[in-house]
């Protein structure tokens, strides 16, 4: 009983931001033997480790929650995602526990049955990050696999090597390491990062640093308006394509003057009776808002409330946008895959707008109060969703990270964290497709259904480790 959350937590901190997969491994060794107790213990631990930021919600004044309940409210959640992780990692040791977890069939149907899993639970409101992401930022070439199969087969493969590991197959590791960063590292070098003919988008990206527990204050409101016409005059001097601001930077009915320059904003708006989070779009010359894709993923306390506290927040009101990550814009923008906020773990999203026709990737957040390590992690899932999709994606975010990765995973460009700040950032649209947005899912949906019928109707004897 120790060594399960011993190990959960050594596998959570191994997450980003350290990102060092090595470690991951040998957290993961002792999966393979726990019982069901056990590997509940394994999973409350990780995702408490690696989830620790949510902590730093407290207090939730700025949402409209009394003092008395923002504490047990913040730790109720950080609880129930260690709670949920529980319930999920112990039924899937129960599972590999009775399907013979020394059989190499069992290894690769539980290591996939896990990659799909995280999948599904990106589509809804209590994941974050997962096994899928666990190579970056520490071993680009590894993570340059997500090219051929994405998050799924990264997260299969760590579960993979940890098998090995506690087999002691020392020359079947050795070979898989050398395989998978070296088809990694090629997959990354042969990505272009160039679009035709050299044609680049250039933007203006804006950080306006502003404290989201007064956040709407007018003072605060004032250094918004002012970051927007300093944004504004820096991009007509430059010959900008646009101005970039980041999530929910335009209150709901702001008065805006003419832009002289195309606007691509973090905002909300409203349609009919509900109110939404939105990328709002303002074409040069215009004050109101031409096109737009609202928020379909949902931030628990901070835009959805529970219908039992639902009178508990000034703010839980946010009604979710449609499935669609697409949002097609006029030239030289063109259509482009986007990602408010924490939407940014669901690579199937991004995926499919990709193979729709976007040529770049935007992604905009707000978020404060949360610690750096939360800014570091939106990192590594940024550069794991522009390798997936081999596009390059730019970040803005009202703390950070605003930044620019290239389709290699590389950071190009970085703005200082935590500052009111703007940049000039340079990224070409892209149209080839990496061999994850062209086949997608099915190819290793398939192999594990496969790997599924051996394990379950096979004659072999299930031998004991």
């Amino acid at each position: 009983m120790w060594l399960a959350p011993l190990a959960g937590g050594l596998a959570g901190l191994a997450l980003p931001p350290l990102g060092w997969p090595w470690m991951l491994w040998i957290a993961l060794v002792p999966l393979w033997r726990l019982s069901w107790r056990g590997g509940a213990l394994w999973g409350a631990a990780a995702v408490l480790v690696s989830h620790r930021w949510l902590l730093a919600l407290h207090p939730l004044d700025w949402l409209g929650v009394p003092g008395l309940l923002s504490a047990p409210l913040v730790v109720a959640l950080w609880l129930i995602c260690g709670g949920s992780a529980a319930l999920l990692v112990g039924l899937w040791c129960a599972l590999v526990q009775r399907a013979g977890p020394a059989r190499l069939s069992t290894a690769f149907t539980a290591a996939w049955l896990w990659a799909l899993v995280e999948l599904l639970l990106a589509k809804g409101p209590l994941f974050w990050i997962g096994l899928g992401v666990a190579p970056l930022p520490g071993d680009r070439w590894l993570a340059g696999l997500a090219w051929f199969g994405g998050a799924p087969l990264l997260a299969a493969l760590q579960l993979l090597i940890s098998w090995l590991l506690w087999r002691l197959r020392w020359r079947a590791l050795l070979l898989v390491l050398l395989v998978a960063h070296g088809l990694g590292a090629a997959a990354l070098a042969a990505v272009p990062t160039a679009g035709v003919a050299g044609d680049e988008l250039s933007v203006v990206v804006g950080q306006p640093n502003l404290p989201t527990r007064e956040k709407f204050s007018a003072q605060q409101q004032q250094r918004q308006r002012q970051l927007l016409i300093r944004a504004m005059a820096v991009a007509e001097q430059q010959g900008a394509d646009a101005v970039v601001l980041p999530e929910g930077a335009l209150p709901l009915g702001q008065a805006l003057p003419a832009m002289p320059v195309p606007l691509l904003s973090g905002g909300f708006r409203r349609q009919e009776l509900e109110e939404r989070s939105s990328v709002l779009w303002f074409p040069s010359g215009s004050n109101r808002p031409q096109q737009w894709i609202d928020k379909q993923r949902l931030v628990p306390l901070g835009e959805w409330v529970p219908g039992g506290l639902a009178g508990l927040s000034a703010v839980g009101g946010v009604s979710p946008g449609e499935a669609t990550r697409l949002l097609a814009l006029p030239p030289p923008l063109g259509s482009v895959a986007v990602a408010i906020c924490y939407e940014l773990s669901d690579g199937l999203g991004l995926n499919q707008a990709v193979r729709d026709g976007a040529g770049w990737l935007l992604t905009i957040a707000n978020l404060d109060p949360y610690p750096a390590a939360l800014q570091q992690q939106f990192m590594a899932l940024s550069q794991l969703r522009a390798i997936e999709t081999s596009r390059w994606l730019l970040s803005s975010a009202n703390t950070g990270p605003s930044a620019l990765i290239s389709p290699r995973g590389e950071l190009q460009q970085q703005l200082p964290a935590n500052q009111e700040t703007l940049g000039l950032m340079q990224l070409p649209a892209l149209s080839g497709k990496s061999l994850w947005t062209r086949l997608g899912l099915w190819p290793q949906l398939l192999l594990w259904l496969g790997f599924l019928s051996r394990t379950c109707f096979s004659t072999d004897e299930r031998q004991s480790p």
